[in-house]
């Protein structure tokens, strides 16, 4: 259970320090750091990022929202040509998909045409890419859990009878 709490705070705040942790989840600093190290070791933890607010750099990328339906491969379903297109440095994300859709990517550039580029050039011209359909992101109110220009002291909703 203090694992699953562990692992759950690191998701929301990867910066807080183990003795912190430690204390949140009621554990020794030595069990979180062990525990810690065994999750990087078998690939539970792949990495850390920051979630950053694209309105407040001088480089915000233009982010793609790529619907794609693919032909499934004999033997291999979908996983060979996913794992394809999610190397392309362009994808940032990419899911296998129920409903009318089969992989959803987020694909950024530096502009509208480098996206529309990737979209026509590359990924619209492999074998077994049947069709696409992109969106692009307009603005972002809330990323893996943290909301984007929050106020301090946010106007309440009124409850309707």
């Amino acid at each position: 259970m203090a694992n699953d709490s562990l692992l759950k705070l690191l998701r929301r705040r990867g910066r807080i320090t183990e003795a912190e942790l430690a204390e949140r989840v009621s554990l020794s600093k030595d069990e979180v750091r062990a525990q810690i190290a065994a999750w990087a070791e078998d690939g539970t933890i792949l990495g850390y990022q920051a979630v950053v607010d694209p309105a407040r750099t001088d480089h915000a990328a233009v982010a793609g929202i790529i619907e794609v339906k693919l032909a499934p491969e004999r033997d291999g379903g979908f996983d060979r040509l996913a794992t394809r297109i999610a190397k392309f440095e362009q994808v940032v994300s990419c899911y296998l998909m129920s409903g009318s859709y089969d992989l959803l990517l987020v694909v950024e550039g530096g502009d509208l045409m480098e996206v529309a580029s990737f979209v026509s050039e590359k990924l619209s011209t492999m074998e077994g890419v049947l069709s696409t359909s992109t969106s692009f992101r307009l603005k972002t109110y809330k990323e893996n859990g943290f909301a984007f220009g929050e106020d301090d002291d946010p106007e309440r909703l009124p409850v309707a009878p």
